[in-house]
């Protein structure tokens, strides 16, 4: 018995110390055509979110612009000037996820400010404050392309987040 023992554990020993082949390891390439692919991805997928949000939310009556915002302006001011590019503008905000959760909001005494596509604000504020004249008070969703992106804002937006905001232009300078 002794030696069959031995006679196995000296084969084991012999047919383990051999040398492997390391697995080859596959390098994978990212291309322009993956990126395209994975936005589109993205795009069809948050489309798909926020046509479920406005089934359930049927009283938000919103337009969609050409860049996929979304936007429904609820007190109209009747005003006359809209903001152009490079104007600074002063507006109240309130910013949540798509699911309710609160995000930021403008204080009560204090205006978000910004000038109109020459700040970091999302692109999709920019856009829509270009819609609106003083007093409006409008909503407005935001696919991630639209706000904060892939990467979200490192704080309370997290990455591909779409963006549902309450917005009201206070002040044109």
């Amino acid at each position: 018995m002794k030696n069959v023992v031995a006679i196995f554990l000296l084969i084991f020993i012999l047919f383990s110390c051999g040398e492997k082949e390391p697995m080859p390891i596959e390098k994978k390439t990212w291309s322009k055509e993956k990126s395209v692919d994975f936005n589109q991805e993205i795009n069809e997928r948050e489309v798909i979110q926020i046509a479920l949000f406005l089934d359930h939310h049927t009283e938000y009556k919103m337009t969609q612009t050409e860049t996929g915002l979304r936007y429904m302006i609820y007190k109209d001011s009747i005003g006359k000037i809209k903001p152009a590019i490079g104007q600074q503008v002063f507006l109240s905000l309130k910013i949540s996820l798509l699911d309710g959760t609160a995000c930021y909001a403008s204080e009560e005494l204090e205006d978000e400010e910004f000038v109109v596509d020459k700040s970091d604000k999302e692109s999709g504020l920019n856009e829509a404050v270009k819609l609106m004249t003083i007093g409006d008070k409008a909503k407005l969703i935001l696919p991630s392309h639209l706000a904060h992106g892939l990467l979200g804002d490192f704080d309370k937006i997290p990455p591909q987040s779409i963006l549902l905001i309450d917005v009201q232009l206070n002040k044109i300078k």
